[in-house]
């Protein structure tokens, strides 16, 4: 059930229609998108955006898919169902290439070598193919009958081939006799030398101006609109004219017999003929819907036989393509509904998207279930709903007597007795039209009997009584749509989680109403509403920071994942390059000890052939030994070598890999490092000088440090306590010595290893430290830890994250800061980074 009758205008599909119609080849599909109708069976849906999603694929794959000829003759086949009725030429003509088309459509489909449906590139679309007739028989009777251009064909017909040679021949015989007496007439200056024959009343005769046509015996036929030309026939040729006329008259009956015959053929098939073009309109439907599909980004989101939305990065079409022309973007939404939270109820200040909103819901699912692709994310999950009820704009009329208010309560009295666990409602401001409270009381009665059917809805509001039902009710959840405060412009995203405040008074003063009025407005309303609403912004603002805070996080963590991943697959690369190295030099080894083999094995063999004396023998031997040590060990050194070799080859792969993929600052780095080595040729004197052991002081600052260590362009200085890495060109020498305190230190100082893990604590040293949720004194604790690590590693700025809440906690750390001498100032963090539930901390 759809409710009200006006459903499609209240959201938009009749727009879309509208844009379907116009994609559509001919009437047949345009037929098709108005009889598109609402669908709440699974499979039926499920099937329809299927046939959508392959057509898509054709689209973009496919080149020769078959739509030039989608010609609409179902009215002409329909009236040559009457015994003596017959298609005219041009019917015929346009019978014959949709014909071919839906020939063409259908072997498309069925193409697959593999006779299985499962083979198919395009199932769906083949199952609607597999019980459409063709009818190639009559193809090629109608391409008997037809020229290619669509003109009956001189030996359609025994009969006509002689007719048509007769007129030809007769034709020819008038127009030689005219060129003759032409001629004559043109020698004795009748007529102009530039005057041909012409056609009158389908004779051939001769153009003469009025003053000489009886210089020419015949019959005038006709006078030119000037009165300056006359056009006669000649005696000679009337009876030829005549015979023409006879012979056109007959053809006329020929092709008549033929175009009738024809039809006698082709009318007992006449009803299958119409189930095929049933089937080219179906055709042509999807493909229009194929079509908006790809204008409008959309796809088959993930479809569950429940009742379910779960929408991710959804998109109102119609308001997408209207913000396209002016180079505008429609921002995403981002809902979900399930059995846990079936009603949803929206707030938000005015024109903050939720109409849009709600128009997105009922205008997206309704095309879903007609069986149209929509514009989301393809991760997003959709259910079905049987029934779908809307209430948004003034209903109020004059002839119903009702006013706005009676057509709202007129609605929930329909909603209320036909709503059931598969409807879906969707109820623009809730309880308006009527004075608040009672409004706001009646609207809570009807939710409450919704919640209790296990109706799914999108419900949008103002009233503060509606925000606490759905706070302290199962199955009822709180969204809110967001608002910049600061920019004082709405954001149009959805948060589901937390009701929305109007901001009311932020509007009102941003108008320019005046202040004494807003504050006699506060006033009248009473400070703890105007607070409950200020604590309900704060709410939003902070979830909005840490949802973006999470988000960068994410994004961290995805391209940390990336690039393990790939270092993996760069060690497993190495790994298996170290295995196919030491397999192929092994090779090379047992080959190389093969031909040592074989070498002794012959020496042997000379030294029986030869009967050598033992001596000699031994001696041999002995020079056998020897090679094979010195063959040994040159297979082991070669080995060594290949696989140093191609390690270090691997190596350098490794690293063009690595330089290849640098970005701009490696770029930035270089050209720093080459302007940098000018300078060092200028600089290289007083640099040469840092040694350890030495008092420097950093260039333009008077704290002077000790060299412990130097390191290519980088030093290692200890100023006092802290130890650090200062680069060689920033450094320059001191004459001053250090402070007794410095050196006081430096004695006393634990150890270099103590140093180094300082060194480390600064690196990782963390600026934000978040106490909410703790007690005083565990917050307290945690503060000065905190504030002592930061003084410690040199830390110049910190912030620490205690909420607004009641604000104890924000008062004792701050009691707390202003004891600390390495405080310099503490403040509120800016208003749209955390307001006062942040302190920043200078040191």
């Amino acid at each position: 059930m759809i409710y009200p009758q006006n459903f499609e205008q209240k959201i938009g599909f009749d727009q879309i229609r509208q844009i379907l119609k116009e994609k559509c080849l001919s009437t047949l599909g345009e037929e098709q998108v108005e009889d598109m109708v609402f669908s709440y069976h699974f499979a039926i849906v499920e099937e329809r955006l299927d046939q959508v999603v392959e057509f898509v694929h054709i689209l973009r794959e496919e080149e020769n898919f078959p739509a030039q000829y989608f010609f609409d003759v179902r009215f002409s086949l329909k009236r040559i169902r009457i015994e003596g009725m017959f298609l005219d030429e041009q019917e015929l003509f346009d019978l014959r290439r949709s014909l071919e088309t839906i020939c063409d459509i259908v072997h498309f489909l069925q193409k697959s070598e593999d006779k299985k449906e499962d083979a198919s590139p395009y199932p769906c679309l083949r199952r609607l193919a597999g019980d459409v007739m063709v009818f190639p028989l009559f193809i090629n009777r109608i391409n008997a009958i037809l020229s290619p251009y669509g003109k009956i064909k001189d030996n359609a017909s025994t009969g006509l081939a002689r007719i048509r040679h007769e007129l030809a021949s007769t034709i020819g015989n008038i127009s030689r006799s005219l060129n003759s007496i032409l001629r004559s007439a043109q020698a004795e200056g009748v007529v102009d030398k530039d005057v041909t024959p012409t056609m009158r009343d389908g004779r051939l005769v001769i153009p003469v101006a009025p003053a000489l046509k009886r210089k020419i015996r015949g019959i005038v036929h006709d006078e030119s609109a000037s009165g300056k030309t006359v056009f006669i026939e000649p005696a000679e040729v009337v009876e030829a004219n005549n015979r023409i006329r006879e012979l056109e008259a007959e053809e006329r009956k020929e092709i008549i017999r033929i175009l009738l015959d024809f039809s006698n053929q082709l009318r007992p098939v006449i009803p299958e003929v119409l189930l095929s073009y049933d089937f080219l309109a179906e055709i042509d439907f999807i493909r229009a819907k194929a079509l908006f599909a790809e204008q409008i980004s959309a796809l088959k989101p993930v479809l569950k036989n429940k009742r379910l939305l779960d929408w991710r990065m959804a998109v109102h079409p119609l308001l997408q393509l209207s913000l396209a022309k002016h180079g505008k973007k429609v921002v995403p939404l981002d809902i979900e509904l399930n059995e846990k939270q079936r009603i949803l109820v929206i707030s938000g200040p005015n024109a903050g998207g939720k109409s849009v909103c709600l128009k997105t819901v009922g205008l997206l699912q309704y095309m879903l279930q007609c069986g149209l692709l929509v514009p989301m994310h393809e991760r997003s999950e959709a259910g079905i709903f049987s029934d779908i009820f809307i209430d948004i704009g003034d209903e109020q009329s004059i002839e119903d007597d009702l006013s706005t208010y009676s057509s709202h309560l007129t609605n929930m009295k329909i909603m209320i007795k036909h709503c059931n666990e598969r409807s879906l409602i969707l109820i623009d401001e809730f309880g308006g039209g009527t004075e608040p409270q009672i409004g706001g009381a009646i609207a809570e009665a009807v939710l409450k009997r919704f919640n209790q059917r296990q109706t799914f809805g999108i419900i949008t509001t103002h009233y503060q009584n509606l925000k606490h039902f759905a706070e302290d009710h199962e199955g009822v959840v709180n969204g809110a749509m967001l608002y910049d405060r600061h920019l004082m412009q709405a954001l149009f995203q959805l948060q589901i989680g937390n009701p929305g405040s109007s901001f009311a008074v932020e509007i009102a003063r941003k108008t320019g109403l005046p202040e004494e009025v807003i504050a006699d407005a506060s006033e009248i309303v009473g400070s703890e509403y105007i607070n409950a609403d200020k604590y309900l912004q704060d709410i939003v603002r902070d979830k909005r920071y840490w949802e973006d805070k999470r988000q960068t996080i994410r994004q961290r963590e995805k391209q940390m994942e990336e690039t393990i991943s790939r270092y993996q697959a760069e060690i497993e690369e190495l790994q298996k390059s170290r295995k196919e190295i030491l397999r192929k030099a092994k090779e090379e080894v047992e080959q190389l000890m093969q031909e040592a083999n074989a070498r002794i094995e012959n020496t042997i063999r000379s030294i029986k052939e030869a009967q050598a004396e033992k001596s000699k023998t031994r001696q041999i031997r002995q020079e056998l030994n020897d090679f094979r040590e010195s063959i040994q060990a040159l297979a082991n050194k070669e080995q060594e070598e290949i696989i140093a070799r191609k390690m270090e080859k691997l190596k350098e792969k490794q690293i063009r890999k690595k330089e290849k993929k640098t970005d701009k600052e490696l770029t930035t780095s270089l050209s720093t490092q080459t302007i940098a080595e000018q300078q060092a040729k200028k600089d290289a004197e007083p640099q040469s000088s840092i040694v350890p052991g030495c008092n420097v002081k950093i260039k333009g600052q008077t704290v002077v440090g000790q060299v412990m260590k130097v390191n290519e362009k980088n030093a290692v200085v200890a100023f006092g306590d802290l130890k650090t890495i200062v680069k060689l060109d920033r450094l320059e020498r001191s004459n001053a010595q250090l402070k007794q305190a410095d050196l006081a230190t430096k004695t006393t100082y634990i150890s270099g290893q103590t140093q180094d893990s300082m060194y480390e604590k600064k690196l990782n040293f963390k600026q934000d430290i978040d106490v909410r949720g703790m007690r005083g004194d565990e917050a307290m604790q945690a503060v000065i830890y905190f504030i002592d690590d930061a003084i410690l590693v040199g830390m110049s700025r910190v912030r620490i994250l205690h909420g607004t809440g009641t604000g104890i906690l924000r008062t004792l750390i701050r009691q707390y800061l202003e004891t600390v001498p390495g405080v310099s100032r503490f403040a509120d963090e800016h208003i749209q980074f955390g307001g006062a539930g942040i302190t920043v901390v200078d040191l």
